[in-house]
């Protein structure tokens, strides 16, 4: 089965064809970065107009990429929610438009589930994960831990209770100065900073429980950084104790989660699962349990399409598809979806 994968969740138009037989055909991704930098964060309607002006070009892209034409595609997988509800809109039309031409079948797909399921779309089908394993989510306004216990099948196990961990890195990058998008720069600039200068709390490791909070951790940099000479090195030194902070809250988090869980295997998706330290920490504490943990490679870890090709053939095969109206769900508890 070949389909085609439309992401439009926020200010990322992806697009890719998954083919059940092959694996990935091929993928296109067009950011907006340049459009909303202007205003510090993305502007809704911005994003809105954007999708429409982008997704058909990327569509035939992907398709002469893929050596298809449209009349090859055997169903159109779409992101239904979380997130904006007009550039949800744009996606969910046009996929939907696309089936009812083609009289092909379409599906739903849940934005977060298609980044958990991100890390089992490549590689040798014997080596994936395979449930029952424990999820770190950590993409955009999302900091989760789940419970896997098949596809479809979800338990929440932890959250955050305020910022995510990447609002939190984009937020401190904006007020130490750093230009938009924050996030990757600070973490980039980590990597030049000196250990040890700065200690900042690990929110929320001192009480049991799964939950996050970062809104406290970025007060505290805020503070320290008022208070400084605020000079290149000390930006690179605050930023690293920032990330090492934010890496060592996760990490620890992960590890009881695996406890609670009973299991050795953890998967980790989403744009901070990218991040050197963090999947280096990872790494290591996988390894002193004798366990695994595992990761899309890093143009897969932010929004995409190939991740929602990939969860839509899943359903698909399983028979799942949606009827004929366009329909968006911008607040979606993921633990409401069927199982496959």
């Amino acid at each position: 089965m070949r389909v085609l994968g439309i992401e439009t969740s926020c200010d990322e138009t992806g697009v890719a064809v998954y083919d059940t037989d092959a694996g990935l055909l091929a993928h296109a991704l067009y950011s907006q970065i340049a459009l909303h930098a202007e205003y510090g964060g993305v502007v809704p309607e911005l994003a809105s107009r954007d999708h429409v002006r982008k997704l058909l070009p990327l569509v035939r892209q992907t398709l002469a990429d893929a050596g298809m034409i449209v009349d090859d595609i055997d169903g159109v997988a779409y992101t239904a929610g979380p997130g904006l509800v007009g550039a949800l809109l744009v996606g969910a039309g046009v996929a939907r438009a696309l089936a009812w031409a083609l009289d092909k079948p379409a599906v739903a797909v849940h934005h977060m589930e298609g980044h958990l399921l991100a890390p089992l779309m490549e590689g040798d089908p014997g080596s994936r994960p395979q449930p029952p394993f424990v999820a770190l989510l950590v993409s955009g306004g999302h900091t989760q831990l789940v419970g896997v216990e098949a596809i479809g099948r979800y338990r929440l196990l932890g959250e955050t209770l305020d910022d995510a961990a990447g609002e939190a890195f984009d937020k401190t990058a904006k007020m130490m100065g750093l230009p938009y998008p924050g996030g990757p720069q600070l973490a980039a600039l980590a990597g030049q900073g000196r250990a040890g200068l700065h200690k900042f709390p690990r929110p929320m490791t001192n009480r049991p429980g799964l939950d996050f909070s970062f809104s406290g951790l970025k007060t505290q940099v805020l503070l320290a950084w008022r208070d400084s000479d605020q000079s290149e090195q000390t930006r690179a030194d605050i930023a690293r104790a920032f990330e090492e902070a934010v890496v060592d809250t996760l990490s620890i988090k992960c590890e009881r989660a695996l406890d609670e869980a009973g299991c050795e295997t953890l998967v980790v998706a989403g744009g901070v699962g990218a991040n050197r330290r963090l999947r280096a920490k990872l790494e290591q504490i996988a390894e002193r349990r004798g366990g695994r943990v595992c990761f899309p490679r890093p143009e897969f870890c932010t929004d995409n399409g190939a991740m929602i090709a990939f969860a839509g053939a899943l359903r698909l095969q399983a028979g799942q598809h949606e009827g004929a109206s366009v329909m968006v769900t911008p607040r979606w508890d993921m633990a409401t979806l069927p199982a496959v």
